[in-house]
């Protein structure tokens, strides 16, 4: 073992929390093994000796990897091991990545990785907010520049109290997770999902994860103290000061000129004289320093924005602080899909669908909790014409997963149950225009198209940002921010939910961290503009859920059968259930516990599976009425299948209305007729009547259909044996 093994301990919501530095990864540029209870994570953060060039932005990367074998599991893909992380995975580097990056340099291009190994997982003990602590210990000991350390901790509510990091069973009774990310004095992170939480308890919630954060900073730098490393110089990618103020002078009019405006298209066609004036005025006079002339301009446009934000109170596109940009909200754009709506905010337009599916499309999950699948989906696609750039489409990235994650997570909690609604929903957010907030206009579509599909939410929920500009001590928050004031700004603070309360929240920061007085105004900010949202424009779309799904949207029936019934439904290889789904064209999925769903976009194709699998599953009654398949003539009557293997005799008597001379004049083998069970005898056998579910059917008098028994057939003197009944199968 290492001469440098060092063991720092410490108690996080009544549980151990211990660091282990110096055992392990020791070519990284700082590591620790962080165990929180049982759970263990290997953090590691290398930052490279050289910067990158080329670059203007700072090169991190987060990943929080997730092994199987921390719950004992062996993974379940074809080759048996981890392959690309999954969605959950995604989310938490995200959540990692968010509040660490702001405390690095601005001005730095050295590439920095943090990775977060999961090796073993406590389910009491959250995987996710332990890897935040270790990447805090491991980057604060590093000797990479940064002004941390933070902590972050997940605030749960049950029965009615805050808990800290709360246990897997107090997290299924929670009316809330919120993940807080904090430093020594301000929230850094927060992501949240709750139940129709009120901004009151939800601000409380923040302060109580805040407070509980400040311990574990505390110990962060006790851990620093003993063996961090000095900090290395770096080089600054910041242009020269005397370029920025030379750029300055020559464009700031140009500058001031292009921004003004409300239309992004316009501003773009603006900015193009202008970069092309600077470089033609400065490329000869700054020859080794091109590359940062578009860094000056770059700044003087941030500077532009913020001074008219700050001294002004004035937006680029001419709105109050308060005021949201024009609105509009649409159902029903397209014909043959589920459910659709569109909402449009400015030049921020997002189309969501919804597709309605069987309990066999819900996804499959491959993770590290108990989490097995899930039947609700929301999918975010950010195609590159939606801000007019011309790229090849290579799938979602982790921008798309996590802007698809937050709209599900908004959604989630005025879901009806599987009981009420036993369909797997799969929402596609498609954004056609994009100018800011595209996250947040996903979640007002994708309540319209929830709505208008006929999939009976709680509560309507709609999504909006505010953004923040801040100076020393000065801030201005503004509602609906559009996409320059989310560049040039500090924060994008988004709020999803419904009048009653908050469903999510999600917020993404440029500074240290915000105060209590920003978090409070953004609260109350967002809580205004979406009841105004609400109300003005998606309730006046569509005003309430539709009562009935769309034709082409399949029905579906269920019910519970016993569970040695399950056998007979599905048949030897699948062969019933298989002959059921064929004959009534339908999607049929049996549970473990017997209950059982049916699909189909005919209900009454549906209604007939319901039966024949009733009719399996439950003795046939004496008075009930079944729709069977013609199997066999006699001369004597018709054998109907009323469901597999169960058959029964129609007598010749009881085909028909009126009297029946030829089986063959009324039915033939291969027909669909209604029967009604009118005797089963000792054996079980059953004797059906298509006449008497006929007079039921109908509501006809049964006395008006009484028929005279016909007389006997004579042959020698003697009546016939076996003329009544025939073989039975």
């Amino acid at each position: 073992m290492s001469e440098n093994f060092r063991t720092f301990e410490t108690t996080l919501a009544g549980r151990p929390l211990v660091v282990e530095m110096g055992k392990m990864a020791q070519l990284a540029s700082s590591a620790c093994l962080i165990r929180y209870g049982e759970t263990a994570i290997l953090c590691s953060v290398t930052a490279s000796d050289k910067p990158r060039e080329g670059v203007d932005f700072f090169p991190m990367s987060v990943d929080y990897e997730e092994k199987l074998y921390a719950v004992g599991r062996i993974p379940g893909s074809f080759q048996r091991r981890e392959s690309r992380p999954s969605e959950k995975a995604i989310l938490t580097s995200r959540v990692i990545d968010r509040p660490i990056r702001p405390l690095f340099p601005k001005d730095m291009r050295n590439d920095v990785t943090v990775v977060c190994t999961v090796m073993s997982v406590d389910p009491d003990c959250a995987p996710e907010t332990t890897a935040m602590i270790g990447a805090s210990v491991a980057i604060a000991t590093s000797p990479i520049p940064w002004d941390g350390p933070i902590s972050g901790v997940v605030v749960g509510m049950v029965d009615g109290q805050f808990v800290i990091n709360p246990t897997a069973e107090q997290e299924k009774r929670s009316e809330m997770h919120v993940t807080v990310a904090s430093t020594a004095d301000l929230v850094a992170m927060i992501e949240a999902g709750a139940n129709e939480i009120d901004n009151d308890t939800m601000f409380d919630a923040i302060m109580a994860g805040h407070e509980a954060n400040q311990q574990i900073v505390n110990f962060i730098n006790d851990i620093v103290k003993e063996v961090g490393k000095p900090k290395f110089e770096f080089t600054s990618n910041d242009p020269d000061p005397e370029m920025y103020e030379a750029v300055k002078d020559f464009c700031i009019e140009d500058v001031r000129y292009a921004l003004d405006t409300d239309d992004k298209r316009i501003r773009d066609e603006r900015l193009r004289p202008v970069y092309d004036a600077m470089h033609a005025k400065f490329d000869e006079v700054y020859p080794e320093q091109i590359a940062k002339l578009d860094e000056c301009l770059y700044k003087l446009q941030k500077y532009v924005v913020r001074r008219w934000l700050l001294d002004d109170g004035k937006r680029v596109d001419g709105r109050g602080i308060n005021d949201i940009r024009p609105l509009s909200a649409e159902v029903d754009l397209l014909p043959r899909v589920h459910g659709s709506g569109m909402f449009t905010r400015g030049q921020t337009q997002v189309l969501t669908t919804v597709t309605l599916g069987s309990a066999r499309d819900r996804q499959l999950l491959d993770g590290l909790d108990d989490e097995t699948d899930k039947r609700y989906m929301h999918h975010y696609n950010f195609p590159s014409y939606s801000v007019g750039e011309t790229k090849p489409s290579r799938g979602p990235g982790r921008r798309e997963i996590g802007h698809g994650a937050l709209a599900e997570r908004a959604l989630v909690p005025v879901l009806p149950s599987e009981e009420e609604f036993p369909y797997t929903m799969r929402l596609v957010s498609e954004v056609l225009s994009s100018n800011g907030s595209t996250s947040q206009a996903s979640i007002c579509g994708s309540t319209l198209a929830l709505m208008a599909a006929g999939v009976p939410i709680k509560a309507p929920v709609a999504g909006i940002s505010c953004g923040l500009v801040t100076e020393g001590d000065r801030f201005m928050t503004m509602v609906d921010i559009q996409g320059l004031e989310d560049f040039f700004g500090d924060m994008d603070f988004k709020v999803g939910g419904t009048k009653k309360g908050i469903t999510a929240i999600q917020m993404d920061l440029k500074v240290h961290g915000l105060t209590p007085a920003i978090i409070r105004e953004a609260l109350d900010k967002t809580y205004t503009a979406r009841c105004y949202i609400l109300d003005e424009v998606m309730l006046k779309a569509i005003p309430e859920v539709r009562t009935e799904l769309s034709k082409y949207a399949p029905k579906m029936l269920s019910t519970k059968i016993d569970v040695d019934k399950i056998g007979g439904v599905i048949g030897k290889g699948g062969k019933v259930i298989q002959q059921i789904q064929a004959e009534c064209e339908c999607t049929i999925t049996v549970e473990e516990d017997g209950t059982v769903s049916i699909l189909a976009t005919d209900i009454d194709n549906a209604r007939r599976a319901l039966q024949v699998i009733e009719t399996i599953a439950k003795d046939p009654e004496i008075g009930a009425i079944y729709k069977g398949k013609v199997t066999r003539l006699m001369d004597f009557g018709a054998f109907v299948e009323i469901a597999p293997g169960k058959e029964g005799l129609v007598h010749v008597s009881r085909l028909d209305l009126k009297r029946v001379e030829r089986v063959a004049d009324v039915v033939s083998v291969g027909d669909t007729i209604a029967v009604m069970v009118t005797e089963i005898d000792e054996q079980g056998r059953l004797n059906l009547s298509r006449k008497d579910a006929i007079i039921k059917m109908e509501g006809l008098n049964p006395a008006d259909y009484a028929e005279a028994p016909r007389a006997p057939r004579r042959e020698g003197g003697n009546f016939r044996r076996g003329e009544g009944r025939g073989p039975r199968r």
